[in-house]
């Protein structure tokens, strides 16, 4: 052979091809290989035949099935086979070793397999100087590239030293870098020894590049999370290399953040604070605690229903229908909610919130009135117990600062309305207290009074929010427990109880049909005469509402429906409750009219009393013994009564001569007042 690599006819030689996917085959490497195709199976057989001599070459697409010239590269490597082994599902096991570089030249694709003349790649004369240096250099570099990548055993450092042959060392480490199939074609392609040690050199100079990189993102993934989230590392790992290489996800939780807030209209100041905020959370972790209460802050903003109102329906007409079918009575409510949309239809939106208060004993209809009203108005409705809150937190929100901090009732309701004005009852406003954490009757002010609730701060979200468009509604059954300057911003409407004719109407248009729809009995008839109904109302309830009557009437719906399963009563049947039926249903009567006695007595005088849930009839007893003059009142009375008991006492004692009563009786005798039912306090101005 000649130094510039001419080749004589002698390196020109007719061999069968192997067209192979996915991998090089180098000179001087021993692999394993899995044929399939049957094409290829014929080459290896023919090959058998012809000397154990086979060219390997490389497709260009590994999805080829049937490649053609085109569709392989040039340069491939002449391999003897050492062992051929058929496996029982038809794909042959040959183990190959590589021999030397050569060109095609003459592509054959014949119906039973590959053949090519292939040309012997000669390499041309080399500086041996620039090549033992370059030697050195990769020998060096390669150190450097097994310990990085765990991959590589050791064991290769040693064999590759003794290594003296150029060609064999290039194509021995080169076998073994995690390159790409093109790659390491071009380093196949380099027949010049020098040039292939020069690639290979900037090849390994990549690769080691490459794992340094991966290893500082690793670093940089493991020290941003905690041993309790090794779950996530592949998800943080895909990310921080995103971020290496500069790409950004356009679908990302942010993005989102961000075109929500371009299509809410959020008032300026709103808007800033969550720009603000999202600024922020770009530049945290997204694992740590505080992006959490960010992300938190960011979506209460975005789902307030900032500057969204629902539209008003200001027929008063509508309105009286609505409240009359669903509530019997109650004038003076009617009337109030008939002038106030009266109001709202001549002034428009631009008129104050109105702060209705109803006032008055449980179950008469005080809640659901105000749910009728919004019903009548055409708003969302939204109901707030504040019996029991003692926090003022519960109105106004935690502060950011706190863990688990959350806004407060208020604006949870217009989160839930998903409306700027709903209609809000405040239920059993009465029943708020205080403690250390602060007074939430005194929060209550700035959401209750028109001038300040324009500007509403909630600690959480941190910006102002309009209420003036809300309607709050406040139900109390004790006047008294509510404090002076909150009372002050209410206009209250005092609901009181029913009469017994009231009751008997609610029982037939309300009650009645409610109790058989809830017992099943849509498809029988329950009938009760007005006596029998007013003889559930006289004889088993005492109250000012209808809750107990409702229960009553349900338990009588249940034992209906019970004659009606055990029976097996067909449908239509009707079911007329007598008096009879009625003691059998209820047991007997708790209570015999009105408590008064049938016959005047002395000593015994009855008195009217107020309560929170009721007017109560109130018997006050009176006798006197031989004694000294004393008065001794019994009954756990206040202050109050006992001071009225003497303020009696003395003015008997100022007219006794007009009434006939001698002066010294009084010194000489004891009087005693009792109230009866004596474990309950009983003060007040009633007295």
């Amino acid at each position: 052979m000649s130094a510039k690599g001419t080749k004589s006819r002698s390196d020109v030689k007719n061999l069968p091809l192997l067209p192979l996917r996915d991998m090089i085959i180098f000179p001087h490497m021993v692999v394993p290989l899995f044929v399939g195709r049957e094409k290829s199976i014929n080459a290896l057989e023919e090959a058998q035949k012809n000397g154990n001599e086979l060219f390997l070459v490389t497709q260009k697409d590994a999805s080829i099935l049937n490649p053609d010239r085109e569709d392989v590269y040039d340069i491939g490597t002449v391999v003897n086979i050492i062992q051929m082994l058929r496996l029982p599902d038809n794909t042959v096991k040959v183990l190959i070793e590589g021999k030397y570089r050569a060109r095609i030249n003459e592509f054959d694709a014949r119906a039973e397999g590959y053949f090519a003349d292939v040309d012997k790649c000669i390499a041309e004369d080399v500086d041996q100087v620039n090549i033992e240096a370059t030697i050195r250099s990769i020998k060096n570099v390669f150190e450097q590239y097994v310990k990085l990548n765990k991959r590589i055993p050791p064991e290769l450092l040693m064999s590759i030293s003794s290594i003296t042959d150029p060609s064999r060392l290039a194509d021995i480490i080169v076998a073994h870098l995690s390159m790409k199939i093109p790659e390491k074609q071009e380093v196949l392609e380099a027949v010049s020894v020098e040039r292939r040690l020069e690639l290979l050199l900037e090849k390994m100079q990549g690769e080691i590049e490459i794992i340094n990189v991966e290893r500082r993102i690793r670093t940089r993934v493991k020290s941003q999370m905690e041993k309790s989230q090794k779950e996530y590392y592949l998800n943080e790992q895909m990310n921080a290399i995103q971020k290496e290489l500069g790409q950004k996800d356009e679908k990302s939780e942010i993005g989102e953040m961000e075109e929500k807030l371009a299509l809410k209209n959020l008032p300026e100041e709103a808007h800033q604070k969550v720009e603000k905020e999202i600024k922020k959370l770009k530049s945290m972790s997204p694992m740590s605690a505080e992006a959490a209460v960010v992300r938190n802050y960011i979506d209460w903003m975005l789902t307030l229903p900032w500057n969204e109102y629902t539209e008003d329906n200001n027929d008063v007409t509508h309105a009286r229908e609505i409240l009359d079918d669903h509530h019997y009575g109650m004038k003076d409510v009617k009337e109030r909610i008939v002038e106030y949309l009266a109001v709202r239809s001549l002034v428009g939106s631009e008129g104050k919130g109105t702060i209705l208060c109803l006032a008055g004993p449980p179950g008469v209809g005080k809640t659901s009135i105000a749910r009728s009203l919004a019903e009548s108005l055409g708003r969302e409705f939204y109901r707030i117990s504040l019996g029991g809150v003692k926090d003022e937190s519960e109105i106004r929100g935690h502060r950011r600062t706190y863990v688990g901090a959350m806004p407060g009732k208020i604006i949870n309701a217009l989160k839930k309305a998903g409306t700027s004005n709903p209609v809000i009852l405040l239920d059993e406003i009465d029943k708020m207290s205080s403690d250390m954490r602060g007074d939430p009757a005194s929060a209550m002010l700035e959401v209750l009074d028109p001038e300040q609730n324009k500007n509403f701060g909630d600690h959480y979200i941190e910006v102002e929010y309009d209420l003036s468009k809300v309607m709050f509604i406040m139900t109390a059954n004790d006047l008294g427990r509510i404090p002076g300057p909150l009372r002050d911003r209410m206009e209250i409407i005092n609901v009181s109880g029913y009469t017994p004719v009231e009751k008997l109407e609610i029982g037939k248009r309300y009650l009645l049909p409610k109790a058989c729809k809830q017992n099943g009995l849509n498809d029988y008839t329950v009938n009760m005469s007005d006596t029998v109904m007013l003889d559930v109302v006289r004889g088993y309830t005492k109250e000012a509402g209808v809750r107990e009557f409702q229960r009553l009437l349900n338990t009588v719906a249940r034992k209906i429906a019970t004659e009606v399963v055990t029976k097996s009563h067909e449908a239509g049947k009707k079911f007329n409750v007598t008096a009879k039926q009625l003691s059998k249903y209820l047991g007997p009567k708790k209570f015999d009219g009105t408590g008064i006695e049938a016959e005047p007595q002395v000593g015994l005088v009855n008195g009217l009393a107020w309560t929170s849930v009721g007017g109560e009839l109130l018997h006050i007893e009176v006798v006197t013994t031989p004694g000294k003059g004393q008065i001794q009142i019994t009954g756990k009375l206040g202050d109050v009564m006992q001071e009225s008991a003497r303020a009696a006492l003395s003015y008997v004692k100022s007219i006794s001569s007009r009434i006939g009563i001698d002066h010294e009786w009084f010194e000489k005798n004891d009087i005693h007042i009792h109230v009866p039912e004596g474990a309950t306090p009983k003060d007040g101005p009633s007295a």
